[in-house]
């Protein structure tokens, strides 16, 4: 009969649990089987031997499994179905693989332990370790970039009517002088044809009152007054216009192939409050007090998201009307760019939360809860600190310090 029978597929039934117990016991690598409770139901002698089994109840060899193991290794086993790790055991190395099997509500783990003996093994266990955790941190890192960006998006989202508003501004009056200058253009042109007909006609001479009089009625002397400044004011909305635009491309930039590169704090802070500015206009006051900085080393697409995520918190922090300053300096090896409101202040109640993911004060729908926790990252990624100082009814002061220059890795 072919292998590809359906007699072939049967599977007999499984020895009796002796003979099992039997097999086990020729395992050179150390088995256990137990429940969620830590009953155990088949231990070998490594395994015994391992955990130091002599005369320890079944019941109470779960405990010892527990203790041995890093914490979370069984519940992670739970989740995902599996857990590997290695473990010092005296002046030896145990390898560790766990399996979980949930069986009608009922938990089952199977554990196996392998001793690692010769050095040759050890390294190839540590190189296997070394990629584990290499690729965990490379999913870690992407985790965390798409984290960053889908805020920052976010960001940009909530900003969005804002920025189009701060654009329509300046799109609008350089339209209405277009409209403008077509007129005087074409005033300017009615005068060319005059002249040019005077140049034409056998006295010149006498059609200077008609050109005269053509000059009054269409207002050239006003038109050669409001001609350049009106050409000023349309060039500076249009490059108020590109200004945004760039600063807005600048702050979405993904920052993935972002190198740390020496960058002036002061260009970053202008930048960002070009963006968000419509958001604060209405509002508060906002003043700049600018220490002399040194160019500093960081990923300015980053700590431009700092800087958003902290001037929007101290606007959202004003009630009706309010002041924020903006102020920066040196203090050694280090600047500190500083943030200070006059808004609501922050209980110490709640200062002790405001870095956590998720945490937010403010309805649902207008907040993820991650400005301030991906601030706090990145400011420790750059090995600096955030520090706080609020009052209730007077308003808060958050300080970022970083170093000029990045520690040599």
């Amino acid at each position: 009969m072919s292998d590809s029978s359906p007699r072939s597929n049967v599977l007999f039934p499984l020895p009796s649990a002796d003979v099992l117990r039997v097999l086990a016991e020729r395992i050179q690598d150390g088995l256990l089987l137990c429940d969620g409770n830590g009953n155990t139901s088949l231990i070998n002698q490594p395994a015994r031997a391992l955990l130091d089994a002599k005369g320890v109840a079944p019941a109470a060899l779960g405990t010892r499994l527990s203790g041995l193991l890093p914490p979370g290794a069984l519940v992670q086993a739970k989740s995902a179905g599996f857990w590997s790790g290695s473990l010092p055991v005296g002046e030896r190395v145990v390898t560790v693989q766990i399996y979980h099997h949930p069986d009608g509500g009922k938990d089952t783990y199977l554990v196996l332990f392998r001793h690692i003996d010769g050095q040759q093994d050890y390294e190839q266990e540590l190189q296997q370790r070394h990629a584990e955790l290499r690729q965990a941190y490379q999913r870690l890192n992407g985790a965390q970039e798409k984290l960053l960006q889908s805020e920052k998006m976010a960001s940009i989202g909530q900003l969005a009517a804002g920025v189009a508003h701060e654009i329509n501004n300046p799109i609008g009056y350089v339209h209405s002088n277009l409209g403008s200058l077509q007129e005087y253009l074409r005033s300017l042109f009615t005068v060319i044809e005059a002249y040019e007909r005077a140049l034409r006609a056998p006295d010149p001479k006498a059609l200077i009152p008609e050109i005269d009089d053509l000059r009054n009625r269409l207002d050239i002397d006003f038109i050669s007054r409001d001609l350049p400044q009106l050409m000023a004011e349309s060039r500076e909305g249009i490059e108020r216009v590109t200004r945004i635009v760039r600063d807005l491309k600048d702050f979405s930039y993904s920052g993935r192939d972002d190198a740390w590169k020496l960058v002036d704090l002061h260009a970053g802070l202008d930048s960002t409050i070009n963006i968000i500015w419509n958001e604060l206009k209405y509002k508060v006051t906002l003043e700049r007090k600018y220490g002399d900085l040194p160019m500093v080393e960081c990923l300015p697409s980053e700590l431009n998201q700092v800087y958003m995520n902290l001037l929007l918190n101290a606007g959202q922090a004003v009630a009706e009307r309010g002041h924020i300053v903006v102020s920066t300096g040196t203090s050694g090896d280090e600047v500190w760019v500083q943030i200070q409101d006059n808004g609501s202040g922050i209980s110490p109640e709640l200062r002790q939360r405001i870095f956590d993911p998720f945490f937010t004060t403010k309805a649902v729908g207008s907040g993820t809860g991650l400005g301030l926790s991906i601030s706090y990252g990145i400011i420790n990624k750059h090995h600096g600190r955030i520090d706080l100082d609020s009052t209730v009814g007077e308003g808060s002061c958050f300080r970022i310090t970083l170093p000029v220059r990045q520690p040599k890795s």
